[in-house]
């Protein structure tokens, strides 16, 4: 029907949960310069086994199975020391690298082919009730130890450093670095102005990249 053209189908919205677990494995072997085969990834990715079990917990939670998605979220915890609530929303080709000590919170909602490292918490400021925790654009990577607070916006394709601690909205593909974070340097693309509220820094150095990893 004319009518029903360039309409994208339900199924092509939301994949099946094994279509999502091979792009998973995908992903990690595109971002992980250690992954070395699929079937390693598949074996060893701890990041992967969590994305994965917070896949089934959020599927069991949207399904109102809430106690049991809870339950086995809390394995995954104990085991994995990684705290991912089941109510949040993760798109698609998630990446977690190493992982230990990441916290993400009930209203948090993270896009496509976004990667966080270890010891990033998305969190509340205190404010409860109705949307509480950060929302991350599409591309997003938060490096380690990195602190996203309370009910903000960090624009697709941005990159937040190692140790930073993000309180307010941050611009599309902008990368943010300090305490509180503040925007270091912009990728300039389609020939717009460095924008810096520090002295510049080339955002695509081999240091830089380091320093939102490490």
């Amino acid at each position: 029907m004319p009518a029903m053209m360039g309409v994208v189908s339900p199924p092509e919205r939301h994949p099946p949960l094994w279509s999502r677990a091979w792009e998973d494995v995908r992903a990690v072997l595109r971002r992980d310069p250690s992954a070395s085969s699929a079937l390693d990834v598949v074996l060893f990715a701890t990041g992967l086994h969590v994305v994965w079990a917070y896949r089934w917990q959020h599927w069991l939670w949207e399904r109102g199975l809430r106690r049991l998605a809870i339950l086995f979220a809390q394995r995954t915890r104990r085991r994995y020391g990684i705290d991912i609530h089941p109510a949040a929303t993760i798109g698609r080709r998630f990446v977690i690298d190493h992982g230990f000590g990441l916290v993400i919170g009930q209203t948090s909602v993270i896009g496509d082919d976004c990667m966080v490292y270890q010891g990033v918490t998305l969190g509340m400021t205190g404010h409860h009730g109705g949307r509480r925790h950060p929302t991350l654009g599409d591309d997003v990577m938060v490096g380690a130890g990195a602190i996203v607070l309370g009910d903000i916006h960090v624009g697709s394709h941005s990159k937040v450093g190692a140790g930073a601690v993000v309180i307010h909205d941050v611009p599309e593909g902008v990368t943010v670095a300090g305490v509180p974070a503040r925007v270091i340097g912009d990728r300039c693309r389609g020939g717009c102005c460095e924008l810096s509220l520090v002295p510049p820094v080339n955002t695509d150095s081999e240091d830089v990249r380091w320093s939102c990893a490490l």
